[in-house]
């Protein structure tokens, strides 16, 4: 068998460069006389000189024990390496400057230096991670004419071989930090996998868990509607635990986070140039979500033009990147979540009817925290656990006198709220006990955030009694007027208030308060 042949077999037979070489070995020195059979990596954007693999393996993994060379020589290297060339002998080697690559070696073994790059791949002047093969004859001898030519066609091989290495790497990297995003995404939940049992899924959730287990096998879009802080993205990844796509991604996106001229480039990606700033082909979040499930919450927020690119998707599963040309297809299942009235917003107009009638296959609506008040002693029992392990505080558990005072509050921000609350609770008491009615700040007022950053709030005029949404809205519209509009930042009523600024906008939506009108 003929060494191209085998080279190429056992590239293919074996992931790890190192491995590929160890078996190689052998046949290279009996029909190259080579000594020692070295792999380089040029990190052209990180200006190093990486060692792929190397056999026999030597001591140190800096190049002939030299210092670093600097960013400009390992891109002068690179581009020598791009253009494939071989040469044989070490005054060859400086004559080109190639000194960076060699190992520690006796000056007297004869060697050969050849160029390494994947071709057809990319544009070779944009190829970050070309490489080098250096071969060291193991006697005094010197490479025939004949061996020259066969180590040129080794070339290849090895080149397809170095490619695949660093694309492995580049795989294990991303499977880490996915790992790792996992793993500290499980923490902020208090939960050990994503599996863990739903706080109240034999209580008063059971009814949502019941449907939750209905849809979980099929693909069928599922909406899920509740107030803001009802846990839908709980249930979204409940539904995708339970599914055939469990092993896939699980993606959440904020359709009302996204900037509406950056909400195409957001779900469907962009090419490379496509408009100013895109300086890189970006996958979008239907194709970071490919085999798995793309939870789309707010998706209410969307706006219009970008509705009518999520129906194509989900109607026959194909797009268009921005600025691109070529038509892609994934299979991604769309959960959708809202606190908004899709329905009553689609007879307005105001949503498509026909993406409505899409997105609500299946609907599971979350009952608000007032409503499952059953649930409210083990949610505060869970918090309270939780709170006390990410505060590195003892834990403390709500005594009976706290959970009444939980049991009738009326819990407008639903159990997000209670988690809230019940970190408060923990940090008010300091590990001794839960302070729960100072979080709840019964019996003393709630003062607003005041400072010289903030914009205060004029009083109310004296007036007859109102109803209590007439005394909300008010106060909103006060809090607007005085921020000239501006929901968010540090200028924003939402700080004025000292609300989220996704509750002042759900707020403002259930009053029918407009923000445009104070803008000045």
């Amino acid at each position: 068998m003929s060494l191209l042949l085998m080279a190429w077999r056992e590239i293919g037979r074996h992931l790890e460069l190192p491995e590929v070489l160890r078996c190689l070995l052998p046949d290279l020195r009996n029909q190259l006389g080579a000594g020692m059979v070295l792999l380089q990596r040029l990190d052209v954007p990180g200006g190093r000189i990486e060692t792929a693999a190397c056999a026999p393996a030597m001591e140190s993994s800096t190049p002939g024990g030299r210092p670093p060379p600097s960013p400009q020589i390992v891109a002068d290297l690179a581009s020598w390496c791009r253009r494939g060339q071989l040469v044989h002998g070490l005054d060859a080697v400086r004559q080109f400057e190639l000194d960076p690559l060699l190992p520690p070696c006796d000056e007297s073994r004869d060697l050969l230096v050849a160029g390494l790059h994947q071709s057809g791949e990319q544009d070779e002047s944009n190829e970050p991670h070309p490489g080098a093969m250096v071969l060291l004859r193991g006697d005094t001898g010197a490479f025939t004419a004949e061996q020259v030519a066969i180590v040129r066609e080794l070339v290849e091989p090895f080149a397809a071989g170095l490619h695949n290495d660093y694309r492995l790497r580049e795989l294990k990297t991303l499977r880490e930090a996915a790992e790792a995003e996992n793993r500290a995404l499980l923490t902020r939940l208090g939960r050990k996998t994503v599996s863990d049992t739903i706080v109240g899924a034999e209580a008063g959730l059971a009814a949502v868990m019941e449907r939750v287990q209905l849809v979980a096998r099929s693909d069928a879009p599922v909406l899920i509607l509740g107030e803001t802080g009802t846990g839908k993205e709980v249930v979204a990844r409940a539904i995708h635990a339970r599914s055939k796509r469990s092993q896939g991604p699980m993606i959440r996106v904020n359709c009302g986070a996204i900037p509406p001229e950056l909400v195409d480039s957001e779900l469907f990606g962009h090419e490379r140039g496509s408009f100013t700033g895109a300086t890189a082909t970006r996958m979008g979040w239907f194709e970071r979500a490919d085999g798995g499930t793309l939870f789309l919450d707010e998706i209410g927020e969307l706006p219009p033009a970008a509705q009518v690119r999520l129906l194509r998707v989900l109607q026959d599963g194909t797009f268009e990147r921005v600025g691109g040309q070529t038509t892609l297809t994934v299979n991604v299942r769309v959960v959708a979540a809202t606190h908004s009235d899709l329905h009553l917003l689609a007879g307005q107009r105001m949503f498509r009817q026909d993406l409505w009638y899409r997105i609500s296959v299946f609907p599971i609506h979350l009952p608000p925290l007032r409503d499952r008040v059953q649930d409210i002693p083990a949610l505060a029992t869970h918090f309270a656990l939780k709170a006390a392990k990410r505060l590195g505080l003892p834990p403390a558990l709500p005594t009976p006198q706290d959970m009444r005072s939980l049991t009738v509050y009326n819990w407008p921000g639903n159990v997000r709220e209670l988690a809230s609350v019940i970190e408060r609770a923990a940090i008010l008491g300091d590990g001794r006990r839960l302070e729960v009615a100072k979080a709840l700040g019964i019996g003393q007022p709630t003062p607003l955030p005041t400072g010289s950053t903030t914009p205060s709030i004029p009083p109310a005029a004296e007036s007859p009694p109102l109803t209590l949404d007439s005394m909300a809205a008010r106060h909103i519209e006060a809090a607007l007027r005085a921020s000239h509009g501006r929901i968010e930042g540090p200028f924003g009523a939402a700080k004025a208030l000292g609300i989220n600024p996704q509750t002042l906008r759900s707020r403002m939506r259930k009053l029918a308060i407009n923000w445009r009108q104070f803008r000045t």
